[in-house]
């Protein structure tokens, strides 16, 4: 990239002084764009997220990665009018060997399956490249595990209960108004009843607890299944409401003396993951370590 500048040069004069404008020009070199691997691009999000990489400025899909669709071009997968010329392979490894002797800044996106997690990204660690893993249902002592292995290597490693902006504000937003409410609960609606309740209305209770605060005290010792799944130790409720054909969404409803305050966030498809994904590639090639939670890049 040339940078333009100014020069003001002073010829001297028995009379006055003249001065005289000249363009310099100064060639900075331009960022290489950061090469992203994607891993299990035949899930929803996976082709979303090809989609994603290929319109971000300064960033270039390097790979694509799953089990099935061997073979395949990621582009025309994904029903975009021209093929990028990138085939779907099975093999990592050939990937990441690919980008490590070019010597790019490259990430690995890992939208797996937890039992692959950890080799996953110990692999990609191998060969100098940072992950981004969203991967629901991923155990804890996956995540400690991932955790000293990546402050050994100085490795980034984000690992993403939520790539959605909008739920992590939500998350955020509740917390600040936990401090002030002492009756809280949460409502979730799904179109399908796997997963309940769903990893971020946990998350939302988890934060909500452990702030020195309890909850719902008229009743916080009730068994009443109408009442909800007690989830933490603070009595937060949580509330799933599941209806075919029905938008994910999570409201959290404070209460307090002649008022209710009421937070929701709703979900019409995965491209509000997109957002956060870009978000994290960019931030994650600066880390060491692992983090867990998009809100630390917020």
């Amino acid at each position: 990239m040339a940078t333009l500048y100014y020069a003001k040069t002073i010829i001297p004069s028995p009379c006055k002084k003249l001065y005289r404008k000249t363009i310099v020009a100064s060639v900075q070199p331009t960022p290489s764009a950061i090469k992203v691997v994607i891993n299990g691009i035949n899930k929803a999000i996976g082709k979303a997220a090809i989609l994603a990489v290929t319109r971000a400025r300064g960033m270039e899909l390097a790979g694509a990665i799953d089990s099935q669709l061997v073979g395949q071009d990621a582009g025309q997968i994904c029903g975009m009018e021209e093929p990028l010329e990138i085939p779907v392979l099975n093999d990592l490894t050939m990937v990441l060997g690919s980008i490590a002797q070019s010597r790019e800044t490259g990430v690995v996106v890992d939208f797996t399956e937890p039992s692959t997690v950890y080799d996953n990204v110990k692999q990609a660690a191998a060969f100098g490249l940072s992950s981004v893993v969203y991967v629901p249902k991923l155990e804890l002592g996956t995540v400690t595990a991932l955790s000293v292995f990546c402050e050994k290597a100085s490795m980034g490693c984000l690992i993403a209960p939520t790539l959605s902006i909008g739920s992590v504000l939500l998350q955020q937003a509740a917390i600040q108004a936990s401090f002030h409410y002492n009756n809280v609960e949460i409502v979730e609606s799904k179109s399908n009843p796997s997963e309940l309740p769903s990893q971020e209305a946990i998350q939302i209770a988890n934060n909500l607890s452990d702030l020195g605060q309890l909850y719902n005290r008229e009743d916080i010792s009730t068994d009443n299944p109408a009442r909800g799944q007690v989830v933490g130790e603070d009595g937060v409720r949580v509330h799933s409401l599941v209806l075919p054909g029905l938008p994910s969404g999570t409201s959290v409803h404070f209460s307090g003396p002649g008022e209710v305050y009421t937070l929701r966030h709703d979900i019409t498809n995965v491209q509000c993951l997109m957002p956060g994904l870009i978000l994290a590639i960019r931030k994650v090639v600066r880390l060491k370590n692992l983090i867990y939670g998009l809100e630390k890049f917020l």
